[in-house]
């Protein structure tokens, strides 16, 4: 059985801003239960599944720079 972050109707993209790069996390928001992340160096490797109110908290922490190191 597939889960909702696998299969031919998912899309995976990466940021414009990655350019050439791939060490990128993709997306996928064609997903009913929420925004999916994974890995663009490992598409077949584990995925996460964040509801759509976690993943712009996720986004916002980002932009403000809560995760930059």
């Amino acid at each position: 059985m597939l889960t909702p972050l696998e299969g031919p109707a998912v899309r995976w993209r990466k940021s414009t801003r990655s350019k050439d790069a791939n060490t990128c996390v993709e997306v996928t928001c064609n997903v009913t239960a929420g925004v999916g992340l994974r890995d663009s160096t490992d598409p077949h490797g584990p995925k996460l599944l964040l509801d759509r109110a976690a993943f712009g908290a996720l986004l916002g922490t980002i932009r403000s720079g809560g995760h930059d190191l």
